[in-house]
């Protein structure tokens, strides 16, 4: 067409508006646009000019005005135009959104007013410009006027409600409105708007637009008719008057949250903002239809009415337009990475090309709403492949495909949660595939497949649906490592938010969403889902961003697009009349199909029905003679499926076959289902008729899919519900093969009444809502269970996270609230705290929580965890509460688990009772109540049936059996742990069974066998046995249990199966601890034989212990037997019972094998012997004295120390001052940790000196921290002005023997004392001393008690050898058996025992104790995170605390959640004080360890063994000064360091034992000890504890932080060294002696009171000898094995000690020790290093070495660096090959990878020393010469940390590989130390100097360690008179060592050796050996220490004393001189004599 200007057009217009169209009619309207487009085309006329176009619009205003018309507008007559009296055009402003009409539109012509919309537009508009704050908008105004005036109210009524809308201000306008009211009404009535337009405007209109307004004015009279509510009447007034209500209402409701002025302008407000990633071909607002009553339906949709039913289509969507911006990601343009997973596509599709930048290039959350189809699973892919590409190193690269990377793949998991089983499988195996190049394992984890821990821990993808993951994350004690690993979360198929199962998508993200923000860690979360309306409420709650991460593709991205058809049957539902007509429609759709050569899936809802519907097909389609259609012998591959179906065993897929029918479900073979999934492929099949299954499981699409009815049965509500939504977009999904076709078509064939709702469900109709209100009371109880909500005030800001939330606030009706809450409370702060308190109150009725409203506070109880772990509703718990009693019978047990509310929803249905009613009689094992008809007895006959393995027929039975036996397995053992928590033991037990009754599908009362898969027969000939029991048969020959079944060949299967079945073996060792607590130490041995496929790799028992009557469990275990376990022999359990009197006769103590039936081992225990300890005697009181001042002392001195610190002792010590300072009594001050008992040793101490001037004090302390810290505090306070000098002797510090013979005091470790005091007569200072402090005494009762008793013992000995007492003073917590102690120490009761109550502190504590559930360790310490930090919170939020841990990496582990924690407030940095960002920055510099310099910028301190000193101390000097607040220490701390707090927490009271591999309790002392450093007493006036348990051991720690505890001692368990070294002392030298020395002791004591604890039975004085001969004997016998004593051949009474027994008495060593090193170093005639580094390292003492988690895989990587590789055993985490490769690492110079191994290798090298020694002498006293040598040079490389393959030269300092090449000197090449030390300093200097490398400084360094290396020149002399000796004689050979020292200085004699821990001294070994016969002759240590003060002397003799051989002639023997530090050193001198016969 040519182009027309503008005014032509204009003019043309203008003729045709005024040529009047009067015709009025039915006839079809004819449209303006028609008229216009009829007319000639005007030329363009270039003269035209603007002028005439202004004058044009001018005449056409005059014309109008004069024919302007008042009177009615017919339909179809054109509305006259009017031009605008503004500008045409507004050229400022280009693009205007849809603005509302002004009042310039308004029609006032002069004096003719027309009353239509425009005018009562104009009025409201220019009303509210005058009065602004009227509070509605003109277009609200006008609606409420119109709803006002065309109600069928009364002028009366009408007028009163006006004058309420607009006031009596408005007179004027309310008479106009009232007089003009049928006009105005009629005239708005009538008009036409178009929807896109308002005002009057030019009209175009198509013939569908004119039947489209006939429609709508359909709906107008409609709309008139109806009676409505307010609300509707509102909108519909809106529609009428031509406003989009919707959007009306959303703007307001917007108005209502942000509190801005609604419409301010005279424009419409902007319409809402673009979104970068919504592809929608229309606005979803805009699709409503005019009338505000739904919404439109897509443009083009037809609907059609047919007799038997109504359909509905909709047309193929338009493909979506592609953007400007839009390109396709070409595959080889990805990275690596993403290429390999992609590897099958040339390029992604356009969806995932559009989303590829944010989904693989961002972390940006995401929320993908696109098609079916549309390859969201791509989409996750790239989300999972940008995860995995973040732990990638190096980072994936593009331009290559080769995996040049490795993935960290420990570090992350990725969880997807797919909405369906069926879909997680899919997903699974689609994924795996995917990944598999990467070595990604994807699992499954579904109620149908678990994962052991061992395998989530090796899986980095996993899999799962929303009740799993939502079950996992609930768990607090659940995988708490698993939930912080996960850095991706995906959830498919979001909309499913609003089905039922949404609540439980929202829990999961609104706990997710926490996790980010509490743990501050980076989870990105990806939304997958159809297209949904209301996209963006969803990308709210998803914390989208909405620019970046909303991605919305509406139809138009389908691939394969869809025409939808929408059928509704009529008649009633489920009528004959109404299956006949969906039949009937089912067949005329399938046939039209498939006459158009189309092949069709029909898809149905029961497995029956897909025959049904076939064989109804097959029948119409010969009725009608159409079966050649259906036919398909035609395709090619026809006759190879003929032979393939005729192999079938299925008959009516073989019948169905020829007539081209297929059917699918899952009760079909897999054969069968996957011959029909190809036969439909290949087209062999025309129509396949099948389940939704064949949708979700398989990717079979055809031509066109027809879902053949919507009602499905769900077991879950035991009722026939709707088809999904989310099923039938799945089974749609399969319309339409992309390779074929260019569109699919879907049918949904429903009934009547429900095709509303598919139609607008799947055209996305509605917005969907939350479910959570739903679910609030369990999903809060899972919240509070989880600890992540304590207080209403978490919860509300909890609900804040929830999609509920998002919706409450746009929709609130919805929800209960009316549309005035939003504006008043925006947040709606309110309404959620109404929400919380109703549901807390809810299960605070159920006793699942404690709540108290008037705090707030929400506590978990055990009940409310149990049904949050189980995922139980709390209607069932209120149930179980009232029904669970202590004893209850299988029958009782079945019908409460039937009545749970589980299961309310399964419905007793007419059809089957008969089926029941069989099940009943046939299959239940126990009574029913309440028979068939009720819910409950149909759930306990299904749950019957199940167990019985019955054979159920109805469908529907079938599938509520399954959901019942699914549920009932978990609720029992749900009810098993409630019963278990509430003691009560046989109700414990009969829900234990019917659990594991429940999975094995036995009855407790059926062969035990059974559960070994044995065939049917057998097994009923066994139940037919009456001695068949496994016990009975355990003791048959497999030939007698073949004849038992009359099945000989069975024997040997049978046998195995017997040896197989889990028995455990109990064995009870019982030992009262007082008399009220009994110990039980319980050894469990396994009897029968592993085999891994029947009890995989371990078997979980309950061990628990029952009083006499079977009703209360004391204790209760759970035990995981492992395979391993199994060789190393029994396993032993400790655990303490509570003891009532009068006594029982016994308690019974079982196994049950969590697994098996019947695989359970009762032992009674009987007290028949049980002898309990006599009651002790009363606590010393405290009495009220006048507080003693400090001159009480009468010492200058020593008041001046005391004064500045106090000027009064306090109580205690006012108490105990007479006794200790001014008498010698011995005595025992047993007082409460923080009483001051430091003090106490001190006067002591100051008594001592004054008493005996010149004697010395050793005070000995438990510990070496309490070493280190007495050694501290006295140095820094005591020693200078008492003028005492003060000396340490541990293990760390062993000082010269002039230090200590020069020292007065003496603190050291009971260990150090025992082995210096062993040889006292040769000690001079040992017989000085006057007075043992012994600190901590209480400690006799641990492992290194028995130490503690035998210096007592020996104190006193030497005391009566030296005819002069020696003091003991015991110090010591409240004990309760003081008096026991004081008899053995010698204490006077009446004068030395001062025994206080617990409660006597200067500080009074407040104890807490907690309990907390959970069987696993780690995840049970992480739920104590956060009450501690409430801990905290609430009781100390200023002052100092110290929270106690049991291992290093937990003090890591607290410090993050504390900082967390912290985080989330408004001061995270609450816990540093006094310190500015600088002096934190300084601080921060100096730390060492990177957890402790994070945690240090927050205030919270760590402390433990594994930081550096200088950390320690720092930490130390920050938490005293107060300038943070928090310190998180290892138990350690309580002993080591005097730092009190105001509040101290102890998270947990057990710690991994590493020698019995579990974790084991703390003895009470370390708790009481970790208790007593609470509470300041220069600052508290209370202390505050608060001690977290394990809640089973909550009762037992109750009973003894509250009483005092029993010492008993456990010398028993270690005599035999202790009696060793005695005996080579010669203290004894008879088993007489020995039992004399027995009687010393504190054991003997104890034995006495207590007899049954150390399994004495028989009290009288012989019963107490015989018991303590055989002991004697025994230790007798075992030091006699190990070649440390001879006993009397004849009597075997007198003992003698032997050099094995001297050695390992002098190097303080087990026998054990010394035994081995004989084995391995006697028998060899010579060994290697490596062999001597091995046998080192298996020294039994190295057992206490920690071995801690993971500490194998150190030890593995260690070893790859060393030389000798582990031989002995594969076990990486023994200590003992921890200590070989320990060994060697240092010796190799290894940096070790963490500072434990530091700490560790120092105490392996301390005792590497004693041990070479011991060694060495072992070989000497075997003669020999070879393996001694090799020892010595072990122990000098160790010392020099160097291989003796390497060049000695290279222990000199800063001496390198590379400068050995320059060591010459005078051309002579020097090799090794021995060499360079022969030429003088000049030399040597002009040598080094030429070493370019070395500075001068350096060349210092060298010549001052050359300069102190020892020259020692050896002379030796044979002691003979004559020039020959005789044979085989004894005689001496002098040897004389000269030193001589480079420099001439004199110094101490420490050797170089840089790299070992302590400080060595130069000594030397003399060995004198006859190298040809390899025999050591003899052996000498001499040290050169020996001038004044120990410092070295220059000359030293020694004789060795050697035998002369037998034969003649002349003999040479030779003299090695060995250094003892040094390597390079040594020297060999020959010894040449002559033997003959005088």
């Amino acid at each position: 067409m040519v182009t027309a200007s503008f005014s032509a057009l204009l003019e043309q217009l203008a003729a045709v508006s005024s040529a009047k169209s009067l015709s009025k009619g039915k006839g079809k309207a004819s449209s303006a646009a028609a008229q216009y487009f009829s007319l000639p085309t005007p030329s363009p006329s270039p003269e035209r000019s603007m002028d005439d176009f202004v004058k044009l619009l001018d005449q056409y205003d005059v014309s109008k005005h004069a024919s302007s018309r008042a009177e009615q507008q017919a339909f179809g007559h054109d509305i006259a135009y009017q031009a605008p009296t503004a500008n045409l055009f507004n050229f400022e402003e280009e693009t205007r959104p849809t603005e509302t009409p002004s009042s310039a539109d308004v029609a006032t012509t002069g004096s003719l007013v027309v009353y239509d919309r425009n005018w009562l537009l104009s009025e409201c508009q220019g009303l509210v410009a005058r009065q602004p704050d009227h509070g509605l908008s003109d277009i609200q105004l006008c609606a409420n006027i119109f709803t006002v005036l065309r109600s069928d109210a009364s002028d009366e009524d009408i007028q009163a409600s006006l004058v309420d809308i607009l006031g009596f201000e408005n007179l004027d306008l309310i008479t106009s409105l009232l007089t003009n009211r049928a006009t105005l009404v009629n005239n708005i009535m009538n008009m036409v708007v178009n929807p896109a337009m308002y005002g009057a405007q030019v009209i175009v209109q198509s013939e569908q637009e004119v039947r489209k307004r006939k429609q709508q004015r359909k709906e107008q009279k409609k709309a008139s008719k109806q009676h409505r509510q307010p609300e509707d009447e509102l909108e519909l007034s809106l529609s009428i008057l031509g406003f989009d209500a919707q959007s009306l209402k959303q703007q307001r409701e917007a108005a209502l949250t942000s509190d801005r002025p609604l419409f301010s302008s005279t424009h419409k407000t902007t319409a809402g903002p673009r979104y970068p990633n919504v592809y929608q071909s229309s606005d979803s607002g805009s699709l409503l239809s005019i009338y505000g009553t739904k919404y439109a339906l897509p443009a083009g949709t037809t609907r059609e009415e047919f007799n038997d039913y109504e359909e509905t289509t909709i047309p193929v969507p338009k493909q979506a337009p592609v953007r400007a911006t839009e390109r396709r990601i070409a595959i080889e343009d990805m990275d690596n990475l993403a290429r390999g997973a992609f590897k099958a596509y040339e390029s992604l599709n356009r969806v995932q090309s559009i989303v590829y930048p944010v989904a693989y290039e961002t972390n940006e959350n995401m929320l993908v709403c696109a098609p079916t189809g549309a390859g969201k699973t791509d989409v996750a892919m790239l989300t999972v492949l940008r995860c995995i590409s973040q732990f990638c190193n190096p980072p994936p690269v593009k331009g290559t495909t080769d995996i040049n990377f490795t993935i960290a793949k420990n570090d992350f998991k990725i969880v997807y949660v797919a909405p369906m089983k069926a879909l997680a499988a899919e997903v699974v195996e689609k994924m795996g595939k995917r990944l598999k190049f990467l070595g990604i394992s994807v699992r499954e984890l579904t109620g149908d497949m678990q994962l052991t821990k061992t395998e989530i821990m090796a899986t980095q993808f996993i899999v799962t649906t929303p009740e799993k993951w939502d079950v996992i994350t609930r768990k607090s004690t659940g995988d708490v490592e698993l939930v912080q690993k996960v850095k991706l979360l995906i959830i498919d198929e979001v909309h499913l938010l609003h089905e039922d199962r949404g609540a439980v998508i929202e829990s999961l993200i609104a706990r997710t969403l926490r996790q980010v923000e509490s743990s501050q860690s980076m989870i990105r979360i990806v939304g997958l889902s159809a297209t949904l309306p209301n996209y963006l409420d969803v990308a709210a709650f998803l914390r989208v961003n909405p620019y970046q991460g909303l991605f919305f593709f509406d139809s138009g991205f389908r691939p394969v697009p869809l025409e939808q058809h929408f059928i509704g049957v009529k008649g009633k539902p489920n009528s004959i009349q109404s299956n006949e007509r969906m039949n009937k429609a089912c067949f005329d759709k399938v046939a039209d199909l498939v006459q158009d050569d189309h092949q069709v899936m029909v898809f149905v809802h029961a497995r029956k029905e897909t025959v049904k519907t076939a064989q109804m097909l097959r029948e119409e389609a010969a009725n009608e003679g159409l079966q050649d259609y259906f036919d398909g012998s035609t395709a090619e591959k026809y006759g190879f499926y003929k032979k393939e179906v005729a192999k079938s065993k299925n008959k009516e897929l073989k019948e169905l076959f020829k007539y081209g029918f297929g059917i699918h479900h899952a009760g079909m073979l897999r054969s069968d289902r996957t011959l029909t999934e190809r036969m439909f492929a290949d087209g062999v099949l025309r129509v396949l008729c099948c389940t939704a299954t064949l949708a979700w499981g398989v990717n079979l699409p055809a031509y066109a899919v027809v879902i053949k009815g919507t009602q499905v049965y769900d077991s879950q509500k035991g009722a026939f519900v709707d088809l999904s939504i989310l099923d039938v977009l799945q089974i749609f999904g399969r319309a339409g093969r992309p390779q074929y076709e260019t569109h699919g078509v879907g049918y949904i064939l429903t009934t009547h009444d429900r095709l509303a709702h598919y139609i607008s469900a799947i055209t996305q109709q509605h917005p969907i809502e939350s479910k959570f209100i739903e679910n609030i009371v369990d999903n809060l109880n899972a919240e509070i269970s989880l600890g992540t909500v304590t207080n209403v005030d978490e919860a509300v800001t909890w609900l804040s996270y929830t999609f509920l939330y998002v919706r409450m606030k746009r929709n609130p009706f919805v929800y209960g609230m009316d549309h005035t809450e939003p504006a008043q409370d925006p947040l709606l702060g309110r309404k959620r705290h109404e929400i919380i308190t109703t549901a807390a109150a809810r299960l605070a009725q159920c006793q699942m929580i404690i709540y108290d409203p008037s705090t707030g506070y929400l506590t978990p109880k055990d009940l409310g965890r149990i049904a949050s772990n189980f995922y139980i509703k709390h209607t069932s718990i209120e149930i179980f509460n009232q029904m669970m009693r202590a004893r209850m019978t299988e029958a009782d047990v079945l019908s409460m688990i039937s009545l749970s509310s589980e299961f309310d929803n399964i419905k007793s249905r007419d059809t089957e009772h008969k089926e029941l009613k069989q099940l009943l009689d046939k299959q239940c094992a126990c009574d029913i109540k309440g028979g068939a008809d009720s819910t409950h007895g149909k759930v306990n006959i299904l749950l019957q049936s199940y167990i019985s393995n019955a054979y159920i027929d109805d469908f529907a039975l079938v599938s509520d059996c399954a959901y019942v036996a699914q549920n009932a397995g978990r609720i029992a053992r749900a009810l098993f742990e409630i019963a278990l928590n509430r003691h009560w033991g046989p109700t414990s037990a009969v829900l234990l069974a019917i659990n594991k009754a429940v999975e094995k599908r036995i009855w407790t009362f059926q062969h035990p066998l059974q559960q070994m898969g044995l065939p049917h027969d057998i097994v009923n000939k066994l139940e037919q046995r009456s001695h068949a029991s496994i016990e009975e048969m355990r003791d048959m020959e497999p030939a007698e249990l073949g004849e038992l079944v009359h099945h000989r060949r069975m024997g040997m299967t049978l046998a195995r199966c017997v040896d197989q079945f889990p028995v455990l073996q109990l064995e009870a060792r019982i030992a009262p601890m007082t008399r009220h607590v009994l110990n039980v130490d319980l050894t469990l041995t396994p009897d029968f034989l592993w085999n891994d496929k029947v009890h995989g790799s371990v078997e979980p028992w309950w061990i628990w212990a029952e009083d006499s009557e079977n009703v209360e469990i004391y204790y209760s275990e759970y035990f995981l037997l492992h395979k391993k376990q199994m060789a190393e022999g029994p396993v032993t359990l400790n655990f303490t019972v509570p003891l009532v009197e009068p006594l029982p006769s016994q308690i019974y103590i079982r196994a049950v094998s969590d697994r098996w039936l019947s695989a359970e081992t009762v032992l009674p225990v009987s007290f028949q012997h049980l002898i309990l300890p006599q009651l002790y005697p009363p606590n010393t009181e405290l009495l009220d004295l006048q507080p003693l001042p400090v001159h009480a002392l009468q010492d200058e001195t020593l008041e001046a120390i005391c004064e500045a610190r106090f000027s009064h002792f306090n109580p205690v010590q006012t108490q105990i001052f007479h006794t200790l300072y001014h008498t010698a009594h011995n005595a025992l001050v047993g007082a409460p940790t923080g009483s001051g008992k430091t003090i106490a040793a001190e006067l002591v101490m100051w008594a001592a000196f004054k008493q005996h001037p010149g004697s010395k004090v050793v005070y000995i302390a438990p510990m070496k921290a309490l070493v280190k810290e007495r050694v501290a505090d006295w140095t820094k306070r005591l020693t200078i002005p008492m003028k005492k000098k003060l000396v340490e002797l541990t293990g760390d510090v062993t000082p010269d023997l002039k230090t200590i013979e020069a020292a007065d005091i003496i603190i050291t470790t009971p260990e150090k004392w025992d082995g210096i005091s062993r040889s006292w007569q040769t000690r001079s200072y040992v017989r000085k001393v006057s007075c043992v402090i012994i600190d901590e005494i209480h400690l006799l009762g641990g492992d290194r008690g028995p130490i503690l008793e035998v210096i007592v013992s020996r104190m006193n000995y030497i005391g009566s050898q030296l005819e002069r007492k020696i003091r003991v003073v015991g110090l010591s917590t409240a004990l309760a058996n003081a008096i026991d102690l004081a008899d053995w120490l010698g204490i006077e009761p009446a004068v030395g025992l001062f025994n206080f109550k617990h409660s006597v502190r200067p500080v009074p504590l407040e104890i807490y104790i907690d309990g907390f559930p959970g069987k696993h360790y780690c995840p049970r310490m992480a739920t104590m995170n956060k009450p501690t930090y409430a801990a905290i919170k609430t009781h100390s939020p200023t002052q100092p605390v110290i929270v106690f841990v049991s291992s290093r990496r937990q003090t890591r582990l607290t410090a993050q959640d504390l900082i967390a924690y912290c985080g989330m407030e408004d001061n995270p940095r609450q816990w540093l004080h006094h310190m500015d960002e600088d002096a934190l920055a300084d601080v921060l510099d100096r730390v060492h360890d990177e957890s402790l310099r994070m945690s240090l910028a927050f205030g919270i301190g760590l402390h433990h063994a594994g930081l550096t000193e200088d950390d320690r101390k720092l930490v130390e000097q920050l938490y005293l000064d107060l300038k943070i607040q928090i310190l998180i220490a290892t138990s350690t701390l309580a002993w080591g360091v005097n730092l009190p707090a105001h509040l101290v927490v102890i998270k947990g009271t057990e710690y991994y034992n590493y020698k019995v591999g579990r974790y084991v309790d703390y003895p009470i002392t370390d708790v009481l000890q970790m208790m007593g450093r609470a509470g300041r007493p220069q600052f508290d006036t209370t202390g505050i504890a608060r001690v977290f348990v394990q809640d089973s051991k909550k009762h037992f720690l109750k009973k003894f932080l509250h009483e005092p505890f029993p010492v008993e001692s456990s010398l028993h368990k270690f005599m035999d060294d202790h009696i060793n070294a005695e005996i080579v002392a010669g203290t004894i030298t008879s088993k007489q002696d020995a039992l004399d020395y027995l009687t010393w002791t504190y054991f003997y004591r104890r034995l006495q009171q207590n007899p049954s604890y150390y399994g004495l039975d028989d009290v009288s004085q012989g019963g107490l000898d015989a018991f303590l001969t055989a002991r004697i004997n025994d230790v007798c016998e075992r030091l006699a094995a190990s070649g440390c004593v001879e006993m009397d051949a004849d009597t075997q009474f007198d003992l003698t000690p032997l050099t094995p027994g001297r050695i390992a008495s002098y190097y303080y060593l087990r026998h054990q020790t010394v035994r081995h090193f004989q084995d391995e170093l006697v028998q060899p005639a010579q060994i290697t290093v490596a062999q001597a580094l091995e046998i080192m390292g298996n020294s039994p003492e190295y057992e206490e070495l920690p071995a801690r988690c993971n500490e194998d895989l150190l030890n593995q990587e260690i070893e790859k660096h060393v030389p000798f590789k582990v031989t002995a055993t594969r076990n990486y985490i023994s200590p003992h090959v921890k200590a070989f490769v320990l060994t060697q690492a240092h010796i190799s110079r290894i940096e070790l990878p963490i500072t434990d191994y530091i700490t560790d290798q120092i105490t392996v090298l301390d005792s590497a020393i004693r041990f070479c020694q011991a060694m060495i002498d072992i070989a000497a006293d075997a003669g020999r010469l070879t393996t001694c040598l090799t020892i010595m040079n072990t122990l000098q490389c160790i010392k020099q940390a160097r291989w003796m393959s390497e060049s000695t030269l290279l222990n000199l300092p800063h001496i390198e590989q590379h400068m050995l090449q320059h060591f010459n000197v005078q051309g002579k090449r020097i090799i090794c130390l021995g060499e360079l030390l022969q030429f003088n300093d000049r030399q040597l200097l002009a040598m080094f100097g030429k070493i370019k490398d070395l500075s001068e400084k350096q060349v210092a360094d060298v010549m001052r360690v050359v300069r102190r290396m020892p020259v020692v020149d050896i002379h030796t002399k044979i002691d003979s008179k004559k020039a020959f000796l005789i044979p085989e004689s004894e005689y001496k050979v002098q040897v004389t060592m000269q030193r001589q020292s480079l420099g001439g200085t004199k110094h101490d004699g420490k050797i170089y050796a840089p790299l070992f821990p302590k400080a060595q001294y130069e000594s030397w070994w003399l060995v004198l050996g006859n190298a040809a016969t390899d025999e050591l002759l003899a052996l000498k240590r001499v040290s050169m220490r020996n001038g004044p003060n120990e410092t070295l002397g220059n000359k030293s003799v020694s004789t060795l004393t050697f035998d002369t051989p037998v034969h003649l002639g002349k003999q040479q023997y030779t003299l090695y001189l060995m250094s003892d530090g040094y390597q390079g050193l040594d020297q060999v001198v020959p010894l040449d004599f002559e033997t003959r016969i005088e």
